[in-house]
């Protein structure tokens, strides 16, 4: 089923007494945001705007959003929805918006955009959010925030964002609210979920109406994602026999954010096992600085490209695209998260 086409209907079955769409003229701030058109985009019927919103002032902590409105259905009448990507370390920007469900696909050049067939746009209203500070354009003033993150603290900056975002966007109170995301999302989501349920229980028509969360390819629980991680190596012969077993002795009770010393050492036997394939698909090419992805193959699907990921680095750099998004106004790179703190084991509990 195509994307839009699933969240519509995951939506329809979520909604049947959604709450009233409200009315209000843009904030000031909301103003400053619009992205009145990025390079090299297509013309498109629907609005976007993006920025910082601060989660904590005195740590110079701000988040970097990309809103783009709903473009099938009436944009004051869609609900919204949180897209998150996860790593941790990933950007939703550079990869949920613009390899997956965002409103365009960036093409080979790395300076113009095609629109997506399969954009969540078509029926929501989708708001994407780099978290935590490091990752992609949002950014802290506070070295200590970069070597201290975690899933804590990554919840609870997403739900101050969420909250402050609302004040600038007052149109989206109160309206249909979900969370969707992949990957380690699979620990962002369910987490900013119930945080946010913690705080409206008993609150009758919440800012936040939050009604659902969804989750793909995510990690969920350390435990059972280590074994289907390694039953799904081993059936398709990409490691021996022998390093399928050790890394069921090593791994399996491992925390997977925090494997020990005996496991991470199986892993890189079991990588080079596996040799240069694309690991999230492994029948595919990957990418190299050659024609390939000018030639389509028969076994593959119609428009894949293994080398998205750096037509997304070229265009997210251009500075020409970081003034449009009003983005990397400090100037400060990513960080590599080496030093992520807490990481629970299961998110079943949830």
């Amino acid at each position: 089923m195509a994307a839009s086409a699933f969240l519509a209907a995951t939506m329809l079955a979520l909604s049947c007494h959604a709450a009233p769409a409200t009315a209000a003229t843009p904030t000031a701030a909301a103003k400053l945001d619009r992205v009145v058109t990025l390079p090299g985009q297509p013309r498109v019927n629907f609005s976007m705007y993006s920025g910082y919103v601060t989660v904590d002032a005195a740590a110079g902590r701000a988040l970097f959003y990309w809103l783009v409105e709903a473009s099938g259905v009436p944009a004051a009448a869609a609900p919204l929805v949180l897209w998150l990507n996860g790593g941790p370390g990933c950007s939703s920007i550079g990869y949920g918006a613009s390899e997956e469900v965002g409103a365009f696909t960036i093409n080979a050049d790395g300076k113009t955009l095609s629109l997506n067939t399969y954009a969540w746009n078509k029926v929501a209203n989708m708001l994407f959010l780099d978290s935590p500070a490091g990752v992609g354009y949002s950014y802290s003033n506070t070295t200590s925030d970069l070597y201290n993150a975690g899933d804590n603290k990554t919840a609870h900056d997403s739900y101050i964002f969420l909250v402050n975002w609302l004040k600038r966007f007052p149109q989206y109170k109160h309206r249909d609210f979900y969370i969707a995301g992949e990957s380690y999302a699979g620990h962002y989501v369910p987490q900013l979920s119930q945080l946010i349920y913690r705080n409206t229980k008993g609150i009758k028509n919440p800012v936040l109406n939050f009604k659902g969360f969804m989750v793909g390819n995510a990690v969920i629980d350390d435990h059972n994602d280590y074994i289907g991680t390694f039953e799904y190596w081993w059936t398709h012969g990409l490691i021996s026999d022998k390093t399928y077993e050790k890394l069921r002795l090593a791994c399996e009770s491992d925390v997977a954010q925090h494997p020990s010393k005996a496991c991470q050492e199986i892993l890189e036997v079991a990588s080079s096992e596996e040799g240069n394939i694309d690991t999230y698909s492994i029948y595919a090419p990957i990418c190299k600085k050659t024609s390939l992805n000018k030639r389509w193959l028969p076994w593959l699907p119609r428009g894949y490209d293994p080398c998205i990921g750096d037509y997304s680095t070229k265009y997210y750099n251009s500075p020409e695209v970081q003034k449009a998004f009003h983005a990397n106004v400090t100037g400060i790179p990513d960080p590599i998260y080496e030093h992520w703190k807490d990481s629970p084991r299961s998110m079943l509990p949830i």
